[in-house]
C-alpha cells in the first residue's frame, strides 16, 4: 500500500477543536498504552467514517507498519517475517486491549538488524565495484521478497550501495584521465596529477561510506519513543490519508505551519522508499523562489553547504526533514532525481517564507485593444486570532475592485497549485462572483447536511470568468472552482480532475481528554471528522473537479493527487442544493466546444502532452542498469530529451502583462518587488493556459441578466 507520513500535508480545511468525547476514565501508568486507548477511543467516536477493527484490519497494520520501517527490504529476513506473522491476525486485539506485543516484537528485531546492517554494509564497501559487468537492479522494492539469508541481504546491498554510488562515480570519472596525454587532450596541464579510474571509484565509494556512517548516527539516535509514533501512525493511517497523530514536538511544527511560520526551504515533503518526494511548494520559500525545483521531484541526498551529502534512502521522513532544514541563510545541497528522470545537485539558501508571496496578487492582461484580469491565489488563507485582520476573500474582492477601476472586461483566477485553506473565506469568496445563494454542502458522520450559503445579494463581479486548475488545486480550491461550474458562472480550465480532496479535519488535543495525566504531553490527533459536497449534490472526494476545458500538464499521466493517497475515503453523492444557474453568458456551450478545439490544435499543448507521456514512461522505468557504460548512455539519452522538452519555456503568447497602478506607485520605493512582478510576468507570458483563458473571455459574450431567465435545480 501506498504511505504517506509526510509532516504537513497539502494545506487543508483544518478547524482546532477542543474536545470532550464523555466522561470515559483513561487510566494508565504505560504511556505507550494510555496513547492507543485514547487514539482509538477518539477515532470510534470522532472519525467520518470509523472502522471495525477486525482481522482485515489487523493485517493491514500488520503490512503497512513493516513497509514503513523497512521500505527498501534491507533490514529483516524472511524469517523475521515469518516469525511477526504469527501475530497477524492478533494486531486488533492487542489494539482493543492496549496490548503491544506486535510492536516491541518487531521494534526489539530491526534494532538487532540495523545493528547486524551496519556490519554488511561495512563489508560490501571493502571490495571495488566492477562497473563494467552487465548487471542492473530492480527498485520496484514493493514487488520484491525479503531476502532469506545473509549471504543474499549482502548481495542486496551490495547492489543497492553500487547503485547509490554510481552517480558519485560518473562525476568523478568524468574528470578521470590516465595519463598525461588524456589530460592535455582535456586542456589540463601536463603536469597536474589526474584521478585514474581506479582512484575515482575508490573515492566514490569513500563518499558511500561516509554518507552511510552518518545515516546510522541518525538511526542509533532514534529512541524507542520515535518508532513507536511511527507504529501509532499506521494505525491512524488505516482511517484516511489525512489522520495523523503528532507527538509533542511535531504538534508545535503543525501549529507554526498553519500560522504560515514556514522555515526551511518552503516545501512539504512525502515518504518514498527512494527517498523524500515534494509534495506542494510554498509560495514566498526558497523553493518557489529559486523556480528549478518541483512537485513530483525525488530528495535522494542531502548535504550541508558543500561538504559529503547523506544518503536519504529509507531514512525516517522526520529525520530527512530535520537535515533539510537549518538556521536561515545556511545552505543545504540537495541531491535530486528530477520528475523527467534526470539527476542533478541543487543548492538552496535556507529563508523563511516571503509571507506577502503566499497572499492574493493582480496584473492587467493587454491584447490588441482589451484589457483582461488576472488574480493569483495561492491559498485560502486567514488569520484564525482576528479573521478581519486578512484573508483570501476580502483581498481578492480588493482585487477585484481594482481590476474593474482599471477597466477590465473579463477575470481569470488562478487556483493552480492551491492547497486549500479556510472554509468560511471560500463562501465568502463564491458571493463575489453570484448573487446570492449555496457555494458548498458539508455532511457530519450521522447528522442532516449543513449548507454554507452566500446571503449578500450584491455581485462585485458579474463579467466573464475562468477560473484555472491543475492537479495540485485541492480542498478549498475543488470547492469554489465546483460551486462556480455548477451554477455555471465561470469556465473551468485546466487538469482532467483536481486533487480530489473532499474532506474536513479537526485537531484534537489529547491532553483535553485526560483528566488526571501524569505521564507528561500526550501530543494531538489531527482527524477526518466531515465530507464537502458541491451543490449539485457529488462529491469532491477521489474524482475532484472535471475542468470544462481538459488540458494536459506534466502531472497528467502519472498518480498525484487523493488518489495516490492511502486508504482515501470513497466517492458519493448526497441531494442537491436549491439554486439557480447564472444566465449570463450566450453560447457557454459553445465557448467551451471552441476552446476545446483551439487546445487540440495548439503545438504548445501537444509538446506539453508528449512530455507528460515521456515522464510518466520514465517513472514506469524500475530496472536500471548498474554497468557505467550503459548508464552514461541512458543519462546522455535522457539529458537530450529533457533538453528537447526545454523548448516549452520558449512559447511567447503575445500577451502583455503589467502591473495595477497602486502596486506602480509601491515600485519607486520597492525596487524587489518591481523584481518579484517582473518575473512573474515573464513568466505569465510563456503560460499557453493563461493564453487560452483571455481566448475564453473574449470568447463568452455578456448579456443582460435581468432579461434572461433563471434555471432552477431543486434539492
Amino acid at each position: 500500500m501506498k504511505k504517506n507520513f509526510a509532516y504537513g500535508l497539502f494545506a487543508l480545511l483544518i478547524a482546532v477543536a477542543s474536545c470532550s468525547f464523555t466522561n470515559k476514565t483513561f487510566e494508565n501508568d504505560d504511556k505507550d498504552k494510555l496513547l492507543i486507548d485514547l487514539i482509538t477511543y477518539v477515532l470510534s467516536k470522532g472519525h467520518y467514517e470509523p472502522k471495525d477493527i477486525d482481522d482485515d484490519f489487523s493485517v493491514n497494520v500488520f503490512e503497512d507498519f513493516i513497509d514503513v520501517i523497512d521500505p527498501t527490504k534491507r533490514y529483516f529476513l524472511e524469517s523475521d517475517i515469518k516469525e511477526f506473522e504469527q501475530q497477524k491476525f492478533q494486531i486488533d486485539d492487542q489494539i482493543k486491549n492496549t496490548d503491544i506485543t506486535f510492536f516491541n516484537v518487531v521494534h526489539d528485531r530491526l534494532v538487532q538488524r540495523m545493528t547486524d546492517a551496519q556490519a554488511i554494509y561495512q563489508e560490501v564497501l571493502e571490495q571495488p565495484f566492477d562497473y563494467s559487468k552487465e548487471e542492473t537492479i530492480d527498485i520496484a522494492y514493493d514487488k520484491m521478497s525479503f531476502a532469506t539469508s545473509r549471504d543474499e541481504l549482502k548481495e542486496r546491498w551490495r547492489q543497492q550501495l553500487k547503485y547509490a554510488t554510481l552517480n558519485t562515480y560518473d562525476s568523478k570519472i568524468s574528470h578521470a584521465y590516465e595519463d598525461g596525454e588524456t589530460a592535455k587532450a582535456h586542456g589540463h596541464a601536463e603536469n597536474e596529477k589526474a584521478m585514474s579510474v581506479e582512484e575515482a571509484e575508490s573515492s566514490s565509494r569513500e563518499s558511500t561510506r561516509k554518507t552511510l556512517a552518518e545515516f546510522f548516527d541518525f538511526v542509533d539516535d532514534l529512541e524507542r519513543k520515535d518508532w513507536f509514533v511511527q507504529y501509532i501512525n499506521t494505525i491512524v493511517d488505516e482511517f484516511d490519508p489525512h489522520t495523523y497523530y503528532f507527538a509533542p514536538d511535531d504538534k508545535d511544527k503543525f501549529d507554526a505551519s498553519m500560522s504560515g511560520k514556514f522555515e526551511g526551504i518552503g516545501a512539504r515533503l512525502q515518504k518514498k522508499p527512494e527517498g523524500a518526494k515534494i509534495t506542494d511548494i510554498i509560495s514566498g520559500g526558497p523553493v518557489w523562489r529559486d523556480s528549478r525545483l518541483e512537485v513530483g521531484d525525488l530528495i535522494m541526498k542531502v548535504g550541508q553547504d558543500g561538504e559529503e551529502p547523506v544518503d536519504i534512502v529509507g531514512m525516517r521522513l522526520d529525520d530527512a526533514i530535520k537535515m533539510i532544514k537549518g538556521p536561515e541563510g545556511t545552505v543545504v545541497d540537495l541531491t535530486v532525481r528530477k520528475i523527467d528522470g534526470s539527476q542533478e545537485v541543487i543548492s538552496l539558501t535556507r529563508d523563511v517564507v516571503e509571507l506577502e508571496e503566499s497572499f492574493a496578487k493582480s496584473a492587467n492582461i493587454k491584447k490588441e485593444n482589451q484589457k483582461f484580469g488576472l488574480i493569483h491565489l495561492p491559498k485560502f488563507y486567514v488569520d484564525f486570532d482576528d479573521y478581519s485582520e486578512r484573508n483570501a476573500a476580502t483581498d481578492v474582492a480588493k482585487e477585484v475592485e481594482r481590476l474593474k477601476q482599471e477597466g477590465v472586461e473579463g477575470l481569470i483566477l488562478d487556483l493552480r497549485d492551491n492547497g486549500g485553506g479556510s472554509l468560511k473565506t471560500v463562501v465568502e469568496m463564491g458571493g463575489l462572483f453570484i448573487k446570492d445563494g449555496p457555494i458548498v454542502q458539508v455532511q457530519s458522520s450521522g447528522k442532516d447536511k449543513d449548507v454554507y450559503d452566500d446571503k449578500d445579494e450584491r455581485i462585485q463581479w458579474d463579467g466573464p470568468l475562468v477560473i484555472l486548475v491543475n492537479e495540485l488545486s485541492a480542498s478549498a480550491s475543488e470547492i469554489l472552482a465546483a460551486a462556480m461550474q455548477d451554477y455555471k458562472r465561470a469556465v473551468v480550465i485546466g487538469s482532467k480532475q483536481t486533487f480530489g480532496k473532499g474532506t474536513v479535519q479537526n485537531v484534537i488535543d489529547l491532553n483535553n481528554i485526560v483528566r488526571s495525566n501524569e505521564n507528561g504531553d500526550l501530543g494531538a490527533l489531527k482527524l477526518t471528522t466531515q465530507k464537502f459536497y458541491r451543490i449539485n449534490g457529488g462529491s469532491t472526494q477521489l474524482e475532484g473537479v472535471k475542468s470544462d476545458v481538459v488540458v494536459p500538464d506534466k502531472y497528467s499521466y502519472i498518480d498525484i493527487g487523493e488518489r495516490d493517497q492511502s486508504n482515501p475515503l470513497k466517492w458519493d453523492k448526497i441531494t442537491p442544493a436549491e439554486y439557480d444557474f447564472w444566465d449570463g453568458y450566450i453560447d457557454y456551450d459553445q465557448t467551451i466546444a471552441n476552446s476545446t478545439k483551439r487546445m487540440a490544435a495548439n503545438p504548445q499543448i501537444k509538446l506539453i502532452e508528449e512530455n507528460a507521456q515521456w515522464i510518466k514512461s520514465q517513472q514506469d522505468e524500475t530496472v536500471i542498469s548498474l554497468n557505467y557504460e550503459a548508464y552514461k548512455s541512458e543519462k546522455e539519452k535522457d539529458n537530450k530529451k529533457s533538453d528537447y522538452f526545454k523548448k516549452m519555456n520558449d512559447y511567447d503568447s503575445k500577451l502583455t502583462f503589467e502591473s495595477l497602478k497602486y502596486e506602480q506607485e509601491l515600485f519607486t520605493q520597492d525596487s524587489v518587488l518591481r523584481e518579484k512582478r517582473n518575473r512573474w510576468h515573464k513568466n505569465l507570458a510563456k503560460d499557453v493556459y493563461v493564453e487560452e483563458a483571455v481566448n475564453v473571455l473574449q470568447d463568452l459574450k455578456i448579456n443582460n441578466i435581468k432579461n434572461g431567465k433563471l434555471a432552477s435545480v431543486k434539492g
